[in-house]
């Protein structure tokens, strides 16, 4: 039961980590319905976002390189020069200073206070009306090297909200991206390329966290099968994602979030 739970949540955290539906948030409610808990639900956590993570830098390593390379230039030399790597790295950076200052004084308590299901379903519910209106109203036409420091710090400030389950880290990111006049592509890349630090160090917290409780008790094929299943299906969700937005709209995210939303109310209700 362990094997096949462990690959049915790699499989979700891999396509709803990178899908604007809510990777927390699908798995509080597979959680919530499948009434299951590994050995060690903190290892087994730390596992499928590291399996996200290693998709992420499979899919974009040249851009992380560049961006890499350009940053260590700049910050030895102590200055951002008109080369749009340069800053743009800079901006990855700086964007993610809003999420890692929430993450690190009220994660905990998002996490326990908002890690309810009635709350992810009417976070779906929201978060897919924003998403509906964003995406019919705000797309624009700017690309990657048309960002700017304002643009990145008001998409970094809207990826802190990511912390409550049911928002989802991309779906709120994106939107910013689409409010800020850039294509839809471009605003998931961006998303992409802005996780990247966030989950990084998210992943560390939780193996420092994990090192602290000193729990040595779980089943190593069962974390290796999570990880595998979440690497593999998040490269291809990143890959496929990107091609789709070149001529679809996220409206189809839309709907799916609030109608699951909604059927999840019912069933708590009746």
């Amino acid at each position: 039961m362990e094997i096949f739970y462990s690959i049915i949540a790699g499989v979700i955290q891999g396509l709803t980590e990178f899908l604007p539906i809510s990777s927390s948030g699908h798995l509080v409610i597979l959680h919530d319905f499948l009434k299951f808990d590994f050995i060690d639900n903190l290892a087994f956590d730390v596992i499928l976002h590291l399996g996200t993570l290693v998709a992420l830098i499979l899919f974009f390593w040249q851009d992380i390189l560049k961006y890499f390379l350009a940053f260590c230039q700049s910050f030895f030399r102590w200055e951002i020069n008109s080369n749009f790597e340069q800053r743009f790295a800079w901006y990855l950076i700086l964007a993610n200073i809003p999420a890692a200052i929430v993450g690190f004084f009220w994660e905990d308590l998002i996490g326990t206070v908002f890690r309810q299901t009635w709350i992810v379903a009417s976070m779906l519910i929201v978060v897919g009306l924003i998403l509906y209106l964003a995406d019919r109203y705000l797309v624009g036409q700017n690309r990657l090297s048309q960002i700017n420091f304002k643009n990145s710090l008001i998409i970094g400030l809207a990826q802190a909200l990511a912390l409550i389950p049911g928002v989802s880290r991309s779906g709120i990111t994106i939107i910013a991206g689409l409010s800020q006049k850039l294509n839809r592509e471009t605003a998931a890349r961006f998303s992409f390329l802005l996780s990247i630090p966030i989950i990084f160090a998210a992943g560390m917290k939780k193996i420092v966290d994990r090192a602290i409780e000193r729990s040595s008790d779980f089943n190593y094929l069962v974390l290796f099968l999570g990880f595998l299943a979440s690497a593999i299906t998040g490269y291809f969700c990143i890959k496929y994602f990107l091609r789709f937005l070149q001529n679809y709209s996220l409206r189809i995210f839309a709907y799916y979030r609030i109608i699951l939303g909604v059927v999840i109310l019912l069933i708590l209700l009746f």
